[in-house]
């Protein structure tokens, strides 16, 4: 998919204390073991346990980088990332030992943090920030100081913040990047998990363009059958609503399925992407129906190969500016680049657009296990559009490897 605050009760940092959970105690008796840091094996029905997350060694790689300082986490995407907690109301607290790291959220997921986060203690909690700034200011030493998630809080949170760190004697820093840089390359549990969504994405289209694709369906009807498939095949959820975009309405590159009828001639443009255990697929593949004219023909031809330059072009050490100009530059060769309405691709992960971006003046470096896509496009008013993706993984040696091997020659249905 093309790339272009969630909040805690009544605002990011929530509202009464209501105690505290640890490994060990009644909140998290019984909780699952297995894997290195206590997580159970996620099966997806019919393909065999996923490899278990290691969450601590997560914390511990953001703590290197904190310098001493205690930090709360309270983006959700985080909070999931640090520990496997999923609930919808829940902060971490990273201490400056493993020892004094705290998940925190309130009574009504006292079950499910310690099933999903076994492995670290539990504050439960209907004002996170407040509880957060007492036990720093508890444990942390004579100049105690605290980092937020800067991009994560909205002004009126950062001044409501600012006050309360005051009250309490904590020095309060806002931060940015301090977990999402190190989201950006994927440890193998992660890979796996990216793998296995492609892998049902892919299985899922090719069932639709072989059983349900052609002319009278509507783009509506094929939506919702694909995103049906998906479930069927064991995935968690789709990825973001998919786009199916015929004839005319593949020149919008971000279209919404309509009750438009396929047509004989029509370029369908499919983007999609089925989620497991939390970790989003990204996948697009263009065919035609009945026959493609010439002029159609060339603009599939120009993006299957510039699609192929990208990928090849998406090797560890590289920018990522240097993937964009591969891909664009075949398509501005052919005359083409006005057509080309976005950028080359992006990261993907828990979140379906996650750093690096892959564009122009794309600065980032790609290193070795990073996820990404590669989508180049081409969008004609009044004709139609092609564009073919594929999420890949950057490896030690030669280009990325594509979580898919399903087709990108053209197909006519």
């Amino acid at each position: 998919m093309t790339s272009g605050a969630t909040e805690f009760g009544p605002g990011p940092f929530g509202g009464a204390a209501a105690g505290r959970a640890g490994p060990g105690s009644a909140a998290s008796d019984g909780a699952p073991g297995g894997g290195a840091s206590g997580q159970k094996d996620v099966r997806v029905p019919g393909s065999g346990p996923l490899p278990p997350h290691d969450h601590a060694k997560r914390r511990q790689r953001v703590r290197e980088g904190l310098e001493g300082r205690w930090l709360l986490v309270s983006s959700p995407v985080h909070v999931r990332y640090l520990t496997g907690f999923t609930g919808t109301a829940g902060h971490v607290l990273l201490g400056a030992e493993p020892s004094q790291d705290r998940v925190i959220t309130d009574d009504r997921y006292a079950e499910r943090v310690a099933n999903e986060a076994p492995d670290i203690a539990v504050e439960l909690t209907r004002d996170p920030l407040e509880v957060s700034l007492a036990i720093v200011a508890k444990e942390a030493g004579s100049e105690p100081a605290m980092g937020v998630e800067a991009d994560d809080l909205s002004w009126a949170a950062a001044r409501d913040a600012q006050g309360l760190a005051e009250r309490a004697n904590v020095r309060l820093v806002g931060t940015t990047g301090a977990v999402t840089q190190h989201r950006i390359v994927k440890d193998d549990a992660e890979v796996a998990r990216l793998e296995r969504a492609n892998e049902l994405t892919a299985a899922a289209l090719t069932w639709l363009f072989d059983e349900l694709v052609a002319p009278r369906r509507t783009e509506r009807d094929l939506a919702i059958a694909l995103e049906r498939r998906f479930i069927d095949l064991g995935a968690d959820g789709v990825a973001f609503p998919s786009i199916v975009a015929s004839g005319p309405n593949g020149a919008s590159p971000h279209h919404a399925p309509t009750d438009r009828l396929l047509e004989a001639g029509d370029l369908v443009t499919i983007d999609c992407g089925a989620v497991v255990d939390g970790y989003h697929a990204d996948h697009t593949r263009t065919v035609a129906l009945g026959y493609l004219d010439d002029q159609r023909r060339h603009y599939y031809e120009v993006v299957e190969a510039a699609q192929a330059a990208g990928r090849a072009a998406a090797v560890a050490g590289v920018r990522a500016e240097d993937v964009d100009h591969a891909a664009r530059s075949v398509i501005e060769d052919a005359g083409l680049g006005p057509r080309f309405l976005h950028g080359t691709g992006h990261g993907v992960g828990l979140e379906i657009h996650e750093a690096p971006s892959v564009a122009r003046d794309a600065a980032a470096t790609l290193a070795v296990g990073t996820a990404l896509t590669v989508e180049p496009g081409v969008y004609v008013a009044g004709v139609g559009g092609v564009r073919i993706e594929d999420s890949l993984v950057i490896v030690a040696d030669g280009p990325a490897r594509p979580l898919t091997d399903d087709p990108r020659e053209l197909r006519i249905l």
